[in-house]
């Protein structure tokens, strides 16, 4: 079994789709399927479910994405810390699906400016891990959201997003032009994977303990999310401003807190790359809300 091939199907696993999974790997779709079917092949087992909307796990498929997620992410620590170990002047850079905004391209180039010395590298985390792989030390430092427990670890807020509810456009409630929780509380919301961030957790789930409201379909990814309320029904819930797709809408939640988008850190780091970056990234967001 190749280690390429299991990146290409966690890929084509937490997209959920071969076409934007192509686009996230940088490939073409015809040898991203070729290469899926060749790991089934290897491993004589049905991994992915086909249709025209998209891709689903099989109980083998889903087995194998946990084994080759908790694997990927070994090898990218291994990588982190033999770059340690060798004195590169590199920074890992953590972010969500929705971290990349329109002030990202300022704080790149801003950064850029600064260090041109310094490698970045990114690293995509799903939902699962609110500290985008902080605290297992496959980043230095998280472009994210909180709220998450914060032990060991230093927050700066950047900015905080107003949330809505998305629900599909065929919705009673969705023709509203604002809703409350109470609204929702017989709705199926999507829930997060056992082991996740309680607080985190709790926040996406309606600032409501787990378990306190009908429980919808588990999801790691935006486009999970999506496809959760399109086929289901179920409520979730996003920062206002996020482009959905045809037949989806988001309408504002108007006791719901909103969601800060932070920058972290390890509080025990005295790596100046990071403070720079820090810096860097609180002097863009306050310029780009002014």
């Amino acid at each position: 079994m190749e280690f390429r091939l299991l990146q290409y199907f966690v890929a084509v696993a937490e997209e959920r789709h071969f076409g934007r999974a192509a686009a996230r790997l940088h490939m073409t779709q015809p040898p991203l399927s070729r290469a899926i079917k060749q790991l089934e092949a290897d491993l004589d087992a049905v991994l992915l479910r086909r249709s025209a909307t998209g891709v689903a796990l099989t109980a083998a498929g889903a087995t194998l994405y946990d084994d080759a997620r908790a694997l990927l992410e070994q090898v990218e620590l291994i990588r982190t810390r033999v770059r340690a170990a060798t004195g590169s002047t590199t920074l890992t850079i953590g972010t969500l699906a929705d971290s990349a905004d329109e002030a990202g391209t300022r704080l790149a180039t801003t950064f850029r400016r600064r260090h041109p010395e310094v490698s970045i590298r990114f690293r995509e985390a799903d939902f699962a891990d609110p500290t985008t792989g902080l605290r297992t030390g496959l980043v230095d430092v998280a472009l994210t959201r909180s709220p998450f427990d914060e032990t060991g670890i230093s927050v700066r807020v950047l900015r905080e997003d107003r949330v809505g509810a998305v629900l599909r456009a065929d919705d009673p409630l969705a023709a509203r032009d604002s809703l409350h929780l109470a609204d929702l509380a017989d709705r199926p919301w999507f829930q997060l994977p056992e082991g996740t961030d309680t607080m985190w957790r709790e926040y996406w789930n309606g600032a409501t303990p787990v378990g306190d409201r009908p429980a919808g379909p588990v999801v790691r990814t935006v486009s999970e999310c999506v496809q959760a309320v399109l086929w289901n029904g179920t409520v979730g819930i996003a920062p206002l401003g996020h482009d959905l797709p045809e037949g989806l809408r988001l309408v504002p939640l108007a006791d719901m807190p909103p969601s800060p988008l932070v920058v972290a850190w390890a509080s025990a780091s005295h790596n100046p790359l990071i403070a720079s970056l820090v810096d860097v990234a609180v002097n863009t967001y306050r310029s780009a809300s002014t």
